[in-house]
């Protein structure tokens, strides 16, 4: 079915208004994916803030052109799915990932991040990178570390100095 040029303007101006504040994008082969697995996978993306697109090639080459994801035009063949992270990196690369999983049919073709293109097999690392939370949980547990252990070796000298009067006590009393 043909597209009107004016809804051609809106796709690409859409879809480079959500490349320009994507952190990573995520590019998949879903040929032979039923519609209610593709249902699926848009309610997924949803919860987890993906942006998801079907977008033709041409229309995506042309929503791409002075954005960070400009490099994903070489990998551009065929019916592609299009999902943008747009809080977490790895949020994108965890939703398609866990998608592929449990549909053969799908599959993951390029990932980009940083204005890099990487391969398809990387998408485990970018995948297991930690979310937003989960790196604050980090960040913080490195920062408390060093007075947690200063606080335990201030606690020790008193503790020690009671354990060798204790010691002393009781060796008075059996000597007694």
């Amino acid at each position: 079915m043909a597209i009107r040029l004016e809804d051609k303007k809106q796709i690409v101006s859409e879809v480079n208004k959500a490349a320009n504040s994507a952190l990573s994008a995520v590019l998949a082969d879903y040929r032979g994916v039923t519609v209610g697995n593709m249902t699926e996978l848009r309610k997924a993306a949803r919860e987890n803030n993906v942006y998801l697109r079907v977008v033709r090639n041409t229309l995506l080459k042309k929503a791409v052109v002075d954005t960070d994801f400009e490099c994903i035009t070489e990998v551009l063949v065929g019916p592609t799915i299009l999902a943008f992270s747009q809080e977490d990196p790895g949020a994108a690369a965890r939703v398609l990932k866990d998608f592929a999983k449990e549909n053969e049919n799908f599959e993951i073709t390029a990932l980009s991040v940083g204005g890099k293109l990487l391969d398809a097999t990387q998408i485990d690392v970018l995948a297991s990178l930690p979310t937003h939370d989960q790196a604050l949980s980090i960040l913080m547990s490195v920062m408390l570390a060093p007075v947690t252990k200063l606080a335990r070796t201030l606690i020790e000298v008193p503790s020690k100095v009671t354990r060798g009067v204790a010691a002393v006590r009781d060796q008075k009393q059996e000597a007694a």
